[in-house]
């Protein structure tokens, strides 16, 4: 109860308007069904991350991102929610587990694995970040590296979170990469 309070209280200072809210909802249930990311992601360049400025950047790291996401995520009715979910001594940054009584619903499992880069450590602006295309991003060293990481780690929960579930997971592992606060890039992990 009270992680879903802060969640809510996070996700209203972030995004005042009910519009915006309205909106970032819509797409999260989209979400739960298709697995599609990107609309979530460009949801996020156009508008919550504005509320952002040139301060934040220096506490900006994955956790930033993190809460960004799951604010717009969250869904305890339908979802076990868990952030930094331990694993057999390794943590999920967010898992989302189709509860029991939901698993009638065409709803996924998620495990998503959230990574940070400055816009300095990819050796970009935000005006020359902005206009690049998601496969220019992706080919950027740093964000490969990062994605790289990420699926690693995401195969290693798979592996855990199954053995804690079994198979009645319907489990998409997904990578998170924030180049600062300008772009979000972001890819499936295929399943072992």
């Amino acid at each position: 109860m009270v992680r879903k309070l802060y969640v809510e209280r996070l996700f209203e200072m972030f995004l005042p308007l009910d519009t915006e809210r309205y909106q970032a909802r819509l797409l999260a249930e989209d979400f739960y069904q298709s697995g599609d990311l990107q609309p979530i992601c460009d949801f996020m360049e156009q508008r919550y991350f504005k509320v952002f400025d040139n301060r934040d950047y220096g506490s900006a790291n994955e956790l930033t991102i993190k809460t960004a996401f799951l604010t717009v995520l969250f869904d305890d009715i339908s979802y076990i929610m868990d952030s930094e979910l331990a694993l057999q001594r390794r943590y999920a940054d967010l898992t989302m587990i189709i509860r029991p009584e939901r698993r009638k619903y065409p709803l996924k499992d998620f495990i998503l694995e959230f990574k940070y880069i400055s816009l300095a450590n990819a050796e970009l602006s935000g005006e020359k970040a902005k206009p690049m295309s998601v496969d220019e991003l992706k080919a950027l060293a740093p964000v490969k590296q990062k994605l790289a990481e990420s699926k690693k780690q995401l195969l290693d929960y798979q592996t855990r979170l199954q053995s804690k579930y079994g198979e009645v997971l319907r489990l998409q592992l997904i990578s998170v990469v924030a180049v600062g606060f300008d772009r979000v890039v972001w890819e499936t992990v295929e399943n072992k």
